[in-house]
C-alpha cells in the first residue's frame, strides 16, 4: 500500500515542521512499513546544524523512524485516532551522515504489541547504505 503525505496527515497527528514522512511506500498494518523523506536544503534544522557543513540531526532521523512506526500502528483499525508516544530507543547507531538532497528510505518492523505497549525494530539507510538502526518502544494513547 502506497500512501501521499496527505494521507499520512489522515493517520498520525504529525504536522510541519514535525512532520518527516514525505510518503510511504509500502505498508502492512501492525507488522512493517517503508516511508521516504526527502531531505530538502532548506529544512529549518540545517539552519543551526551545522551553518557550514550541514548534517540532519540524529534525533530527527529517529523520530522519522518513530513516525514510520506510528503509521504502521495506526493505520489499523484497531488504532484509528489514538496516539503513539515514543517512549524509548535502544542501541542506536549511527553509521553515515544524512545530508541536504538525501532521501531517506526509513523501515520499520513492530515486533511486539500488548497492553497499549509496543515494540519495534528500525533502520534508516541513504542509497541503499546503512545510516542509522535503532530498536523502539511505544505507547498508545487517546
Amino acid at each position: 500500500m502506497r500512501l501521499t503525505q496527505e494521507d499520512i496527515k489522515k493517520i498520525i497527528p504529525h504536522r510541519d515542521p514535525f512532520l518527516f514522512i514525505d510518503e510511504m511506500i509500502e505498508l502492512e498494518s501492525l507488522k512493517y512499513g517503508v516511508g521516504l523523506k526527502y531531505v530538502k536544503p532548506d529544512e529549518p534544522f540545517f539552519q543551526g546544524h551545522f551553518p557550514e557543513k550541514p548534517v540532519m540531526p540524529g534525533v530527527i532521523i529517529l523520530e522519522s523512524l518513530a513516525q514510520v512506526g506510528a503509521v504502521i500502528l495506526l493505520s489499523h483499525p484497531d488504532y484509528a485516532g489514538k496516539i503513539a508516544y515514543f517512549t524509548g530507543i535502544s542501541e542506536a547507531k549511527f553509521r553515515k551522515s544524512v545530508l541536504p538532497g538525501d532521501m531517506l528510505e526509513l523501515r520499520c518492523e513492530l515486533t511486539k504489541i500488548r497492553r497499549g505497549f509496543g515494540y519495534g525494530t528500525a533502520k534508516a539507510y541513504v542509497n541503499g547504505e546503512l545510516a542509522c538502526e535503532t530498536n523502539l518502544s511505544f505507547a498508545v494513547g487517546q
